[in-house]
C-alpha cells in the first residue's frame, strides 16, 4: 500500500511577484541597453566568486554547513568551490593558521590569479583567537592582505553570509583599474609581494 502524501498538496498561488536584482546604471531603449563597462565587469564577478577553502579546524565545520543545503553558498554565484588557486577569486581562510604553515598560505596567495580577495574567517584567522603562543600566527593579516574579517569562534552560517556579501559588494564597486594603481602596488610591497 503507497504512503499517502501529506505535504506540498496544495498549490498556493505566488503572492508577491519575484523580484529582479537591480541591474547597472544606464540607458535603455527597444532592444538595447548601454552601461558603463566597469559596472558590468563588477557585476558579472560578484555574481560567479569562485571560493576556495583553506580550512584547517572547526571553522571548516561551519563552512560545510554553509556549503550545505540550509544556507547554501551557491544562490550567490559560489556553486563552483575549488581547490586549485589558479582557477579562485576568493581565498577563505578559516581556522588556526600556525607559523609553520604562514609560507603555504602565502603561496597559495600568490598562486591565485588577479583579481583576488581574501576572507578571513574566523577568530583564529583574524587574531590567533584563543591561541596566543608562539606557534600560532597572530592573524593572517601579517602575511598576506585581507579584505573582510568574519567574527566569532566559530563564526555561525549567517555571519559567512554576511561576510560573503561584503566581498561581494567590495568586488562589484571595484574598478578595473585599481590593481594597477600605485596604492595597490605600494600595500602589495608591504607584504613583500611583487
Amino acid at each position: 500500500m503507497a504512503r499517502p502524501v501529506q505535504y506540498n498538496t496544495n498549490n498556493k498561488p505566488i503572492e508577491a511577484p519575484i523580484a529582479l536584482a537591480k541591474g547597472p546604471e544606464g540607458f535603455a531603449g527597444e532592444g538595447f541597453f548601454a552601461t558603463k563597462l566597469n559596472d558590468v565587469v563588477g557585476l558579472a564577478r560578484k555574481n560567479s566568486i569562485w571560493p576556495l577553502p583553506f580550512a584547517t579546524s572547526c571553522c571548516g565545520i561551519e563552512f560545510m554547513a554553509l556549503m550545505a543545503s540550509h544556507y547554501d553558498l551557491a544562490r550567490f554565484g559560489s556553486e563552483r568551490v575549488s581547490f586549485s588557486p589558479r582557477q579562485c577569486d576568493l581565498l577563505m581562510v578559516m581556522g588556526t593558521i600556525a607559523k609553520k604553515m604562514a609560507p603555504i598560505v602565502k603561496q597559495v596567495y600568490l598562486q591565485m590569479a588577479e583579481p583576488r580577495w581574501v576572507l578571513a574567517m574566523g577568530a583564529c584567522a583574524s587574531s590567533g583567537g584563543i591561541f596566543d603562543s608562539y606557534a600560532v600566527l597572530q592573524g593572517i593579516d601579517q602575511i598576506i592582505p585581507v579584505d573582510v574579517y568574519v567574527p566569532g569562534c566559530p563564526p555561525r552560517p549567517e555571519a559567512v553570509l554576511d561576510g560573503f556579501m561584503k566581498v561581494q559588494d567590495l568586488v562589484g564597486k571595484e574598478s578595473l583599474r585599481r590593481r594597477n594603481s600605485e596604492r595597490y602596488k605600494d600595500l602589495m610591497n608591504s607584504y613583500g609581494i611583487e
